[in-house]
């Protein structure tokens, strides 16, 4: 069992940054890729950013790319999305994701087995 729990979220005006944490409570979180996705208001949650295991690769959404940056430290068993440049349209409840142990890195919601509680970003204009 993984328990994930974001931090960082909150209110920022447009073109400012934000530093999203998420921590595990595993032993072994170096052996999960992780996700982070979002979920605006009426909308579906989407994918934002993931990286594999070992940090070395790492994979964006269009909307991310230039902007956002994933990373982990795998001595903390925490991951991290550095938002730059924020837009309003960046506002979400964005959520950590892990999936099973081993499985790599994925765009794909359904892969996911363990989420966090979500954390909120509000971007005003």
């Amino acid at each position: 069992q993984v328990h994930l729990v974001e931090s960082g979220g909150g209110l920022v005006q447009a073109g400012g940054s934000l530093r999203l944490s998420c921590a595990a409570s595993v032993r072994t979180f170096s052996t999960y890729a992780m996700g982070w996705f979002r979920q605006a208001p009426g909308k579906e949650r989407e994918f934002v950013a993931a990286i594999n295991r070992s940090a070395g690769d790492t994979y964006y959404a269009d909307s991310a790319k230039g902007r956002f940056t994933i990373s982990r430290d795998n001595v903390k068993n925490t991951v991290y999305l550095q938002m730059n440049s924020l837009k309003p349209e960046d506002t979400a409840v964005y959520y950590c994701a892990a999936p099973s142990q081993f499985r790599s890195a994925a765009i794909t919601e359904s892969v996911y087995r363990y989420w966090g509680q979500g954390t909120q970003v509000t971007v005003s204009s």
